[in-house]
């Protein structure tokens, strides 16, 4: 009871205290039914029984309740963006800081929808069940330095380091000597560092559990994400964030696969699984790819580095988004014993890599 008082008072409806319980329930059922557009059937005989409460599948049952906790976060910012307005002094700014507001909440209740459109379109890709994929131990490599079936777009060998440059940011990747165990599974941790203007911008663990197949699941990240403010003295990084942090197993948590052990064209898969959080997915492009091959995906890629690392026309393609960000596109090019060489966005940013310290090839690599 006190749990449905506490979600009936976020969402701003009042029901009578005399109700019973199960007339609560049922009039809270309603009104989520109408916040989320969603109508859920009830039987009251079996409240578990998720499958008795299905509208149109798993998956898009999960965007719709998304699109809820979406619409609640929004109404939250903008009655905590009132407060603020409330204690500015200046009339002026007030009303501005009023009118922001004001068009704030517009904007995220137009992202919210564009998010929940994402989230159903990816469903139309991955199918309507539930996600929830198998991650037992019995499948994973424990030894990193000899694994059974080692993934030769995403080495994770320890002491492997690549150097990315592009969008005025230098990226540094080092597997580290250093495992984490999580729900059972062994996974290597490695360090994500961005730089810019010498001052870390983003300083990540991620943690990668690799299959015996081949397969690389992505078992989590802890993110620490840095701001500088202009007229601090000392110039120093900030912690302002660690959004996008998630650990399988943790809080409904989920793993995902960031590399699959034998990708083919057209497959499309989740990479995490945290909800509302981090939800990135990937679709393979092509296998094969070689310079001058397919002009769609030459475009943005330095000649140079592609004709370095792809001679072979085996270098894997993948396009990478997130309904989180529905407009964020990104290629990643692949090279076989290399790993990601390029990142390349719509607007035609790219990171590049520029130096590795683990094949013949690393010496040669053109500069950006």
């Amino acid at each position: 009871m006190a749990r449905i008082r506490k979600l009936e008072a976020r969402i701003g409806i009042g029901f009578p205290r005399h109700w019973s319980r199960n007339t609560l329930a049922a009039a809270l059922a309603a009104a989520l039914a109408l916040t989320t557009g969603t109508a859920i059937a009830r039987d009251d005989s079996d409240d578990d029984d998720d499958d008795r409460r299905r509208p149109a599948g798993f998956c898009t049952e999960t965007a719709h309740h998304l699109f809820g906790a979406c619409s609640t976060e929004v109404n939250d910012d903008f009655f905590k963006a009132k407060a603020i307005c409330t204690n500015v002094s200046d009339e002026e700014e007030r009303e501005t800081c009023f009118a922001e507001a004001k068009t704030a909440v517009g904007e995220g209740k137009q992202q919210c929808a564009e998010r929940r459109k994402a989230r159903i379109d990816l469903c139309g890709a991955l199918g309507e069940g539930r996600y929830d994929p198998s991650f037992e131990a019995a499948d994973f490599d424990t030894d990193f330095a000899n694994l059974t079936n080692p993934n030769r777009y995403f080495p994770l060998k320890p002491g492997n380091k690549w150097k990315y440059q592009g969008g005025g940011e230098t990226i540094k990747i080092e597997v580290l000597n250093k495992t984490k165990l999580i729900d059972g599974v062994t996974c290597i941790v490695v360090n994500d560092l961005v730089e810019k203007d010498g001052q870390p911008v983003e300083n990540t663990d991620d943690w990668f559990g690799q299959r015996k197949d081949g397969t690389v699941d992505y078992c989590g990240e802890s993110v620490k994400d840095f701001e500088t403010f202009a007229g601090d003295n000392p110039m120093e990084a900030e912690l302002v964030s660690i959004d996008g942090s998630f650990k399988a197993g943790r809080d409904g948590d989920k793993p995902g696969t960031q590399f699959l052990g034998n990708p083919t064209v057209g497959a499309v898969y989740r990479q995490e699984f945290s909800a509302q959080n981090a939800e990135d997915a990937a679709r393979i492009l092509s296998t094969t790819y070689g310079y001058g091959r397919n002009a769609d995906l030459d475009t943005g890629v330095p000649q140079a580095l592609a004709l370095a690392l792809c001679r072979a026309n085996d270098c894997v393609v993948i396009s990478e988004f997130s309904p989180i960000e529905p407009t964020a596109t990104q290629r990643k090019y692949y090279a076989a014993g290399i790993g990601l060489f390029l990142d390349v966005k719509p607007s035609g940013e790219k990171i590049q890599l520029v130096e590795c310290n683990f094949d013949s090839r690393c010496a040669a690599l053109p500069a950006p």
